[in-house]
């Protein structure tokens, strides 16, 4: 608030200020050819004056004279060989050279100022006798006495216009209280003619302003003696009630005491009555010391007494304003974060800070101020109205952009049904990008916004800096870098994109398997590093670092790495063949290193095998040669069953047809069993017995409920049958003595039983009827888990869902 006020001021002083050089500078020129006498001693007695007369009498004798012959070796040698432009200052030099250049002209001032008091404290004239002193007066005194009378009788005509256009929006605003009917629309009518209001007061306030000086400058000039130009220090008096009064007008508008309507910031009229008073009288001090006193001591007295009097009135302004800034801290610091906590989250961040550094900004802005006006008094007003314009203006436009971006990416972004279907994840993904691109965003505006404000200070040359050859490589390695960013960030969301895409279930291809979700969770996790490696390289080298031995060590890590880790490295390269070709799956049993079990886990670089037995074995790929997969397509159990040598073959291979047929009919085998059962005949005769080879075709990974089953029956069918499922054979020998004879074995006969003809049960048998399966009677007790590892995938609820 403090800052935007002072701008106002500023600004409208920095338009005065030209008019005010102008005099200052024609003021001696026309009396440059009258010089006085106590003039002439006065410009002596000054040291930057003489040493500047001296300097200019030297130049032009140097250049008036002429050299041999006619002509100027010095002109001559300058067209011919232009000077070199001198270096531009830095910020330090121009700092030291101006602290120096104040001090000195502090001390001198110092040293005139005792002198030109003692010669008033002696009754001696210093500029103008007591006889030209009236007349030189008398239209300064004549515009402001006017100035101020018609200002006053102007303002009190323009309190009761302010009055009733105060009365008229509270009217208004009472209306639109009253009809909540009509909501939105009438306080949009209230906030058009509200706004409306306060512009038509400022245009009235701002014309009371010319009127006032107007009047005054008439009057001026009917005192000023010819009535042909206006008096000079008139004119001052009038440009420095212009720039004080507009500012005036703009405090008045910002607080508006009397018309509480028409106030532009919500605050209690004790509050706009404190500031706005305070303002007016920082207003009134600091513009009229230094556009109205000092310009017209330094006419009347002396140069140097109005440059200690502008000096003094200033560092009474820079007291005072800092007085009041450290009273208020708290409780203005109070006061912002009430504020705070009820505003919005953007304005509520801002308002705590602000409310935590206003003083320090504040304090610190007066103390440039001070600073600048007596460094540099000429232009010191138009560089503050400048700088502090240009710093509100870029503060203001960088904080609405990034109110903008915010309110922008803040609204999540809604992709299409369908290709939230098809590619589930890149909504979340696009989504997640909005913070990061938001606060990247953000630091580069805030960037900017301290680059602007350095600049209006003249801390930095941005202009100078940006037409270099540094600037301009900067801004194109910031461009590189976003367009790498950009390019990496658009390459991996496509990429995961597809990989989720091929991750996610669907209609048409059901949940991937798990060799899929491998190979591609690989791929991902190795599209990522290259990514980010290149990626991270390339921003390297827009940067200026030179990645050559970078990419060199990294090399000559690699292959140390390779080295080492060679086993490591050859599980990844097996693994990754072996998922490429499709050798196994999660639960698929298979023999692998020489263990038989069920695939449970598989990474890129192992496979764990659970075994019949309950352990789990982790194997790696880089120790598998073979990889048995009894899942793969269809499987077969493989059975040989051997009968003793007094059975039948034909009779054997009916019964074991007989079982298969049994088999088939039951509702958990049968729909297992792809092809009819193949015989293959009989693949050995030995001392055992007959053995016959049969084959039966089933889905992958039920041969073995298969093979269960089948024994099952077939033990069944057997038992009825009667055929003979042969013991063991011994052959016995007792022996002879070298005669020949062998000794009698106690040998001991079998009682009677009842002749079975040629359907005697053979020893140790027992004979059962046969008895078919009972309708609607399954083989579940010859089931291990070959269903249920079939039927996982179908019974996870998340899969089906």
């Amino acid at each position: 608030m403090l800052s935007c006020l002072s701008v106002f001021w500023h600004a409208t002083a920095m338009a005065a200020l030209p008019l005010l050089s102008q005099t200052q500078t024609q003021e001696p020129a026309a009396a440059s050819p009258a010089l006085t006498p106590a003039a002439l001693a006065d410009l002596l007695d000054n040291p930057e004056a003489r040493q500047a007369l001296i300097d200019q009498l030297r130049a032009q004798a140097a250049g008036d004279k002429p050299a041999a012959g006619g002509t100027a070796p010095a002109r001559t040698a300058s067209s011919q060989a232009p000077p070199a432009e001198p270096a531009e200052p830095t910020l330090l030099e121009r700092m030291t050279d101006g602290v120096q250049r104040f001090l000195t002209g502090v001390a001198a001032d110092m040293g005139q100022g005792v002198d030109d008091m003692r010669a008033l404290a002696s009754g001696r004239s210093l500029r103008l006798d007591s006889g030209t002193a009236g007349a030189a007066l008398l239209p300064l005194a004549l515009a402001a006495a006017v100035t101020l009378v018609a200002f006053l009788l102007l303002r009190m005509i323009a309190m009761r216009i302010y009055t009733r256009i105060d009365h008229w929006v509270a009217e208004l605003g009472c209306d639109a209280a009253a009809s909540p009917a009509r909501g939105a629309p009438a306080s949009m009518r209230v906030l058009a003619r509200r706004a409306g209001a306060i512009v038509g007061a400022l245009a009235i306030d701002v014309v009371v302003v010319m009127l006032a000086v107007m009047a005054g400058g008439a009057a001026a000039l009917w005192g000023t003696p010819g009535r042909g130009a206006l008096d000079a220090l008139a004119a001052v008096f009038l440009q420095a009630f212009v720039a004080v009064e507009i500012v005036k007008v703009l405090i008045r508008t910002v607080f508006a005491v009397r018309h509480p309507h028409l106030r532009l910031l919500p605050m209690s009229d004790e509050l706009a009555r404190y500031w706005c008073g305070w303002l007016l009288r920082i207003a009134a001090m600091a513009g009229y010391g230094t556009l109205l006193v000092g310009p017209v001591m330094a006419a009347t007295l002396s140069p140097a007494l109005g440059r200690l009097a502008t000096m003094l009135i200033m560092l009474a302004v820079y007291i005072y304003a800092v007085r009041v800034i450290w009273q208020n801290r708290r409780a203005v610091r109070e006061r912002l974060d009430r504020r705070a906590a009820g505003a919005a989250t953007f304005m509520g961040s801002r308002l705590r800070f602000l409310s935590r550094v206003w003083h320090v900004l504040g304090i610190g802005y007066f103390t440039i101020l001070l600073v600048v006006s007596q460094v540099d008094p000429t232009n010191a007003l138009p560089f503050m109205a400048r700088a502090t314009a240009q710093t509100l203006l870029v503060i203001g436009v960088g904080s609405l952009l990034i109110l903008l971006l915010n309110t922008v990416l803040a609204k999540p972004i809604r992709l299409s049904d369908d290709l939230r279907r098809r590619l589930p994840l890149l909504e979340a993904r696009v989504n997640a990008y909005v913070p990061a691109t938001l606060k990247g965003v953000g630091w580069i505006i805030r960037i900017v916004i301290v680059l602007l404000i350095l600049d209006a200070w003249q801390a930095f040359d941005l202009s100078r800096w940006l037409a270099s050859d540094a600037g301009a490589a900067a801004i194109k390695v910031v461009l590189n870098i976003v367009i790498v960013l950009l390019i990496a960030t658009l390459a991996w969301t496509v990429i995961a994109s597809i990989i989720e895409h091929r991750l996610s279930q669907s209609e048409e291809r059901g949940m991937p398997s798990a060799r899929e979700r491998t190979l591609l969770a690989l791929f991902r996790n190795a599209a990522l590093i290259v990514i980010v490696t290149m990626t991270l390289m390339v921003l390297l080298s827009q940067i200026g670092i030179d990645v050559g031995p970078l990419i060199a060590g990294a090399g000559v890590v690699g292959l140390a790495i390779g080295f080492g880790a060679q086993k490591l490295v050859q599980d990844i390269i097996t693994g990754v063949f072996i998922q490429l070709e499709n050798g196994m799956n999660e639960n698929d049993v298979v023999q692998v290193a020489g263990v038989f079990g069920t695939v449970e886990k598989m990474t890129i670089r192992s496979v764990g095998i659970r075994t019949l037995d309950g352990g789990y074995h982790l194997v790696p790929f880089s120790s598998v040669d073979v990889v048995a997969n009894h899942m793969r397509d269809f499987s077969y159990h493989l059975g040989e069953y051997t009968i003793a040598h007094r059975e039948s073959i034909d009779d054997a291979i009916e019964h074991l047809r007989a079982a298969f047929a049994e088999l088939m009919t039951d509702s958990v085998l049968g729909p297992e069993i792809l092809e009819e059962m193949t015989v293959a005949g009989v693949t050995a005769v030995n001392d055992k017995g007959v053995t016959i080879r049969i084959l039966i075709k089933t889905t992958p990974g039920m041969q073995w409920a298969v093979q269960r089953g089948y024994n099952r029956l077939l033990k069944k069918h057997f038992d009825a049958a009667g055929i003979e499922l042969p013991y063991p054979h011994t052959v016995v020998y007792f022996g002879q003595d070298k005669r020949g004879y062998a000794p009698p074995a106690n040998v001991a006969l079998q009682t009677e039983r009842v002749d079975e003809g040629e359907n005697a049960r053979a020893a140790g048998h027992t004979r059962r009827r046969l008895k078919p399966e009972a309708a609607g009677e399954d083989s579940a007790e010859v089931l291990g888990n070959e269903l249920e590892a079939r039927e996982e995938p179908d019974a996870d609820p998340a899969r089906t869902s």
